[in-house]
């Protein structure tokens, strides 16, 4: 059976229901009075903000260390101004507490079903095309870099099977995860982990009419157990250098780090090709020194010096088509050209969302948890 977007479930109809209480307030003078309703532009170049802070939701640890020291300690310089930087993910409940007029965030990194979430719950939002307007590098950008219709995606990875080159033959297809040697030796992850909802829509797509057949998933993930599940990608390394599993879920940058500390893993890429993207959205109702500086650290953070030194350090591709790839993965034939991009597809975030309550409970009975 196919389930179609606009498949209405009991908690679907509850959850748009509070969503479009949350989003149809009328407008009130104050609103078109205030400050964030002046249009804001910016040209590429710098400015002095004379000591505002920009409030940024992004990821912490490593990558946070990595980032300030290569975009935003330097960015706070030029600009005059401050970043206050927090990592205390999921976004999607403190936008919706806050509220979209009075956003928690200035600009905002995101995986795309958390993003396509709070997009649906209300305006909060500049659209692709209104970003694209002020930020000089996207025109640079490969068109895949506006599928989620808010901000651009800078970053991104291909899903891959991360495997032991000691168990056997490497996999040359999708369903070889399904093979009876790696019976109780495969790795997936729990239901609110960002890999597991792509791998569900890629099994739909693979054993079922398409992304989705909801049925086909199901059963072929039943006929996998038992699994490994996982919570965390970097707990999935562990199993598998440990050899507790001989097939995992994975993205590419993080699994070949395993390959580059001499544990015998490679990786393969799925031949369907969806991606895992890294996607920065811009506030619509920030003020309007905020999202000039927003247009400014996102132009920055699509430039190519700061992408090619980013995947340097964690293997991500860019999206900008003057970036380069990072030496381990063009040894490897990766290439940053639009036939070598034009495979790559985007799940569909908006009916993943709209049956992620339903798709949650059936996976955790599947899994047993």
């Amino acid at each position: 059976m196919t389930i179609k977007k606009t498949t209405q479930t009991r908690r679907s109809f509850l959850k748009r229901g509070v969503a479009l209480g949350a989003a149809s307030t009328v407008p009130s003078t104050f609103y078109i009075n205030h400050a964030w309703a002046q249009d804001t532009s910016y040209d590429g170049g710098m400015f002095d903000a004379d000591g505002a802070t920009l409030n940024v939701g992004e990821w912490g640890g490593g990558w946070e260390e990595f980032v300030r020291k290569a975009l935003t300690d330097q960015f706070e310089q030029d600009f005059n101004c401050k970043i206050n930087w927090d990592s205390s993910f999921p976004w999607f409940p403190k936008f919706v507490t806050q509220g979209a007029q009075d956003p928690v965030y200035d600009i905002c990194n995101w995986n795309l079903p958390n993003l396509t979430q709070t997009k649906q719950a209300g305006d909060f939002f500049l659209t692709t095309d209104e970003v694209r307007a002020n930020v000089p590098n996207a025109a640079d950008c490969w068109d895949f870099a506006f599928a989620s219709g808010a901000g651009v995606t800078w970053a991104y990875m291909p899903y891959v099977y991360a495997f032991r080159t000691d168990a056997g033959d490497a996999p040359t297809s999708f369903r070889d995860f399904w093979d009876a040697r790696f019976a109780n030796k495969r790795g997936t992850y729990g239901t609110e982990n960002g890999l597991m909802h792509a791998f569900f829509m890629a099994t739909a797509q693979e054993f079922g009419k398409d992304q989705y057949d909801m049925d086909a998933a199901f059963q072929a993930l039943e006929d996998a157990m038992p699994m490994k599940v996982s919570e965390f990608t970097f707990n999935m390394l562990s199993l598998l250098e440990r050899g507790e599993v001989d097939i995992a879920v994975h993205i590419e940058g993080e699994a070949l780090s395993l390959k580059r500390k001499g544990v015998p893993v490679d990786v393969w890429e799925w031949d369907s090709h969806p991606i895992l993207t890294q996607t920065k959205t811009i506030s619509r109702y920030s003020d309007p020194m905020q999202k000039k500086l927003a247009f400014a650290l996102l132009n920055r953070t699509l430039s190519p010096d700061f992408l090619n030194a980013f995947g340097d350090e964690f293997m991500w591709r860019p999206t900008n088509s003057k970036a380069s790839i990072t030496a381990p993965l063009a040894e490897n034939g990766v290439e940053n050209t639009a036939d070598a991009t034009k495979a790559f597809w985007v799940p569909d975030w908006d009916f993943f969302v709209e049956n992620k309550l339903d798709i949650t409970d059936r996976l955790n009975q599947i899994f047993g948890l």
